[in-house]
């Protein structure tokens, strides 16, 4: 909120130098603000009596944006990929996985692994969890287990992060 939109009664004036000007009237912090060519801006609402602050509006909302801008330049993103592994995989065909898997582990992503069960495959899930036993074995030097293996409907699920 800004200039005329601020109705409470009394307000906390910041000064456009960031000096405590103290508790007074939005009159007279909107007078204040008018005289020195600024705007009187909200700063903290849910404050007691609210925080207000004379600046520049078009600067301040450029500061904000600049700021937001730089916050999400710094902030990692990590995404979650998945590898589909069958019960009745063969070795070399859970060594391509697992490399797979290292590629994006070493990227910094999280990988979840699942184990998919089909028709008749329902009745083997017990001997199945070797399966993800032994594809954690060829990435442990890169991985940890995030979640251990865990049934959900008809699969396995497994997620892996990077060793740390």
């Amino acid at each position: 909120m800004i200039n005329e939109q601020i109705r409470d009664r009394e307000v906390r004036l910041v000064g456009e130098d960031g000096e405590q000007l103290g508790v007074m009237s939005a009159k007279d912090a909107l007078k204040m603000a008018q005289d020195a060519n600024l705007d009187l801006v909200k700063i903290a609402p849910t404050a007691k009596p609210p925080v207000c602050k004379i600046v520049d509006y078009g600067k301040y909302r450029y500061e904000l944006a600049r700021k937001e801008k730089e916050a999400k330049k710094k902030q990692k993103v990590t995404d979650v990929k998945e590898i589909r592994l069958t019960p009745n995989i063969d070795d070399n065909d859970l060594n391509t996985k697992a490399n797979q898997a290292r590629k994006f582990i070493t990227k910094g992503d999280k990988v979840k692994v699942s184990l998919r069960f089909r028709g008749r495959e329902m009745a083997h899930i017990n001997s199945s969890k070797q399966i993800l036993d032994s594809f954690f074995e060829k990435l442990q030097d890169v991985a940890v287990v995030e979640k251990p293996a865990k049934m959900e409907g008809r699969s396995i699920f497994m997620f892996l992060t990077e060793k740390r």
